[in-house]
């Protein structure tokens, strides 16, 4: 059964429960077909109201920071691969009670920290940069002349610290298998001396795997030629993998504006808010009904609630007039949005649901006023 929008409040953030075990499924099948290890990246999802699903998939978690870190092992009961571009004093102690591995940016890092970690008995790993990567946007490419993440086989010694366990690269976005091929040969060419020492190695994220058209065959052929050859442990962060495709955001039309001849829907949700990578990227999401700009067609930008200037973006046809109260469907809006919205001018967080084909809606969340007072003194 098809998501019945009408029954949908708005705004709402809407995870369709059949997608969403499609792709968990799919992913199942990568790790037991390669045998490796597959984590749920936290800084792409973190929605634990559904971790229950989650949970009956049996992967593990990756955290940025001590609070993804805690609720990986609070909500999806395991312990977090946990990486950070550097780690404080005063949280540290408690980001290695909720890890069972650590990854290090840096030799200083490393050293700061890797005697703390040993006693705690979690695996240690460094980020390295292998200075190749797929992506052509600046705002996702870890490897950038000047980049800040990874250490780079030039500031690598001829042999590393006995208590390193692991290295972990994280360099693709959206990629697909032979863009990791590529990676990897690169990553070879620069640090293959080191792995033969070494018990696992993380691949990091951008593996675009629930895609269609995604080579499934051919990842599970690299990551088995791979852990052959090397007698390594595999570890993958697939991050929008997970929950591709899988969801909505529903809005409505608060009103139509004109100037110039273009048309504005105001809508009762916000890019710079609710769909930020939008406007950092940028790119235009899909609208259900919606097709690019069509001659002919009704045409509409979109604008979002907040009063920022750039908050919108256009421009849209329909197949009729739009109208105040319509419904306003933008679609795969689940990975990379609800952990990065914002309160910004006020602006109420849009709920959280998930649909079920036999149940229909549940509500998962509301937000206030409470919950943006709160965010502030």
């Amino acid at each position: 059964m098809p998501i019945d929008f009408t029954k949908i409040p708005s705004p709402c953030y809407v995870i369709d429960e059949s997608l969403l075990r499609n792709n968990l499924q799919l992913i199942k099948q990568v790790k037991e077909a390669a045998r490796v290890d597959i984590l749920v990246s936290f800084k792409a999802f973190s929605n634990w109201g559904v971790f229950p699903i989650f949970k009956e998939y049996g992967f593990g978690a990756s955290a940025s920071s001590l609070n993804e870190a805690r609720l990986a092992f609070e909500e999806l009961g395991v312990k977090a691969h946990t990486y950070s571009p550097a780690y404080e004093e005063k949280t540290i102690a408690d980001i290695l009670k909720y890890s069972s591995h650590i990854s290090f940016n840096s030799m200083n890092q490393l050293r700061k920290y890797m005697k703390m970690a040993n006693q705690q008995g979690v695996s240690i790993g460094l980020r390295v940069n292998p200075e190749v990567s797929n992506s052509s946007h600046d705002i996702y490419n870890p490897c950038q002349p000047g980049s800040r993440f990874g250490i780079t086989a030039d500031h690598l010694g001829s042999a590393l610290p006995r208590e390193v366990e692991g290295l972990h690269f994280h360099t693709l976005f959206e990629a697909d298998s032979f863009a990791l091929e590529r990676v990897l040969a690169a990553f070879i060419k620069k640090f293959g001396r080191y792995l033969h020492k070494l018990r696992w190695m993380n691949m990091g994220g951008g593996h675009l795997i629930t895609k269609k058209g995604y080579d499934i065959n051919h990842l599970v052929k690299i990551l088995t030629d791979f852990k052959n050859t090397y007698g390594v442990r595999i570890i993958l962060e697939p991050g929008s993998a997970f929950t591709y495709q899988t969801g909505h955001l529903v809005s409505t039309i608060l009103d139509i504006v004109e100037n110039n001849g273009i048309k504005t829907a105001i809508l009762d949700v916000s890019f710079t808010c609710h769909m930020p990578d939008c406007l950092e990227m940028p790119y235009k999401p899909a609208i259900l009904g919606g097709t690019d700009e069509m001659m002919g067609k009704p045409t509409y930008r979109m604008g979002g609630i907040s009063c920022l200037a750039g908050d919108y973006m256009g421009n849209w046809s329909f197949a009729k007039e739009l109208k105040p109260g319509d419904k306003i469907i933008f679609d795969d809006m689940i990975h990379y949005t609800t952990v990065k919205t914002t309160m910004f001018n006020g602006v109420n967080h849009p709920s959280i649901g998930i649909w079920n084909e036999k149940s229909g809606f549940k509500l998962i969340k509301e937000f206030n006023y409470q919950d943006y007072k709160n965010r502030l003194s």
